[in-house]
C-alpha cells in the first residue's frame, strides 16, 4: 500500500499523467486521494505489526484497507477517468477510515 501511495502520487505530480490530470481539472481528486492513502498505508502497516490478536484492531485494519479502497481509488479513477457518479463512492471510503479510528480509539480504552 505504501509501494502504491508513492507511484501514484509521483505519478500524478510528473509526466503525461499530471499534464492529463490538469488538463481535466483532476489534479485535486488525485492529491486527494494520495493524501488520504499515504498516511493509511503506514496505519495498515503499524496495525500489521502490532494488532496481534486483538480482535478491534484487526477489525480496524480491514475498515482502513477498505476506506482507501474506496476512498482514494474512487478519487483515482474518478480523476483518471472523469466518471463523476465515482464520488458517491468517496464517502464510504471515509466512514471506513472514521470507523477504524473508532475501533483503534476502543481497543486503546480496553472496551
Amino acid at each position: 500500500m505504501g509501494f502504491l501511495a508513492i507511484a501514484l502520487g509521483a505519478s500524478g505530480a510528473h509526466g503525461r499523467l499530471h499534464d492529463k490530470l490538469v488538463a481535466a481539472g483532476e489534479l485535486g481528486h488525485w492529491e486527494t486521494a494520495v493524501q488520504y492513502h499515504l498516511p493509511h498505508a503506514v496505519v495498515l502497516l503499524v496495525l500489521t505489526l502490532f494488532a496481534g490478536e486483538n480482535g478491534r484492531l484487526r477489525k480496524a485494519w480491514g475498515m482502513f484497507l477498505a476506506g482507501v479502497l474506496l476512498f482514494s481509488g474512487s478519487l483515482y479513477v474518478l480523476a483518471f477517468t472523469g466518471l463523476k457518479w465515482l464520488g458517491a463512492v468517496t464517502p464510504f471510503g471515509g466512514l471506513s477510515f472514521m470507523v477504524g479510528w473508532v475501533l483503534i480509539a476502543m481497543s486503546a480504552k480496553g472496551k
